[in-house]
């Protein structure tokens, strides 16, 4: 799937005339591979690397463009089960073009960041400034979430609730590796800010995303410890739970056993005190309530002591 995108007065319109200011290819098919490859003379790889989400954000020189490859989060479905992933996308960075490759359709350009643009470099550099800003706002949804799990846990006996939990801390590992690879990319954009053709603007705007991202990694990092340190705290009070409603259980069927045994005793087929006597039912269901308080009296006042 291919979107082209012209600049007019500041802002990126759609164009359906033919090729645009910016390129963003979806998922590109065999044919739109072709001609990224053999027309635009973009690498194999690094276009295969643009639709990897395991490829670390990177900077490439070639001869007739500037490759660079950016860490963004995934979009988020009920099918991932509380797992955030992570994406790459793949910048193309010609003398009057833009091409993007992502391997699924999402909203690139949104946002006030994409309110005035002046130039190509304008975009690339917003584009990274969009994806630190997504990575924050997953951070809000993850800390929102692992709240509502703690509140779960404090009265669940099952361990589902903890699991989502590791699932969110395994979310943020991938977070914060994607977080730190984008940094040292921008690190890279800023030695190399004269030779890419930034203006005085971009490098001005591009040390706003380098502390952008240093303050979404230190978040990032902050929610992966004390997710991870009361993690264990967490699954203790998990077992807690468990052993008080096991303790509540045997203390019932210590309850019934009692006047069970009693009635029990009176029922054989022998003879037995009382067994003529018309009130012996009544002293029967009498005995078995005393010791079913006498026991209950007991448990209370160990309880109280402990």
């Amino acid at each position: 799937m291919l979107r082209q995108l012209n600049l007019i007065d500041g802002k990126l319109v759609e164009s359906h005339n033919g090729p645009g200011a910016v390129s963003v290819y979806i998922a590109p098919d065999e044919s739109e591979r072709k001609y990224l490859i053999e027309q635009l003379k973009i690498d194999e790889h690094t276009l295969n690397s643009s639709l990897d989400p395991d490829e670390p954000s990177r900077l490439e020189y070639e001869p007739e463009h500037v490759a660079m490859i950016f860490k963004r989060p995934k979009r988020y479905s009920a099918a991932d089960n509380f797992l955030f992933k992570v994406a790459s996308t793949g910048a193309f960075i010609f003398k009057d073009r833009l091409i993007i490759v992502i391997a699924e359709d999402v909203p690139l350009f949104e946002g006030k960041p994409f309110a005035r643009i002046q130039s190509i470099q304008d975009i690339t550099l917003r584009l990274i400034y969009r994806s630190i800003a997504h990575f924050v706002e997953h951070l809000r949804g993850i800390d929102a979430i692992s709240t509502e799990l703690e509140q779960q846990i404090y009265v669940s006996m099952e361990n589902k609730h903890l699991v989502h939990l590791f699932m969110l801390e395994k979310s943020l590992v991938y977070y914060l590796n994607a977080v730190n690879s984008n940094g040292a990319l921008i690190e890279k954009l800023k030695n190399n800010a004269a030779k890419l053709g930034f203006s005085p603007e971009n490098v001005e705007f591009l040390d706003d995303i380098m502390i952008e991202n240093n303050q979404c990694r230190i978040q990032t990092e902050i929610y992966s410890q004390v997710l991870a340190s009361l993690m264990d705290a967490r699954a203790s009070i998990v077992s807690n739970n468990v052993n008080i409603r096991v303790k509540a259980l045997t203390l019932i069927t210590i309850l019934i056993m009692l006047p069970t045994l009693i009635v029990s005793i009176f029922s054989m087929n022998v003879k037995i005190p009382m067994q003529s006597l018309p009130w012996a039912f009544w002293v029967i269901i009498c005995a078995s309530l005393t010791v079913m308080t006498g026991f209950i009296f007991i448990w209370k006042m160990i309880s109280n002591k402990n």
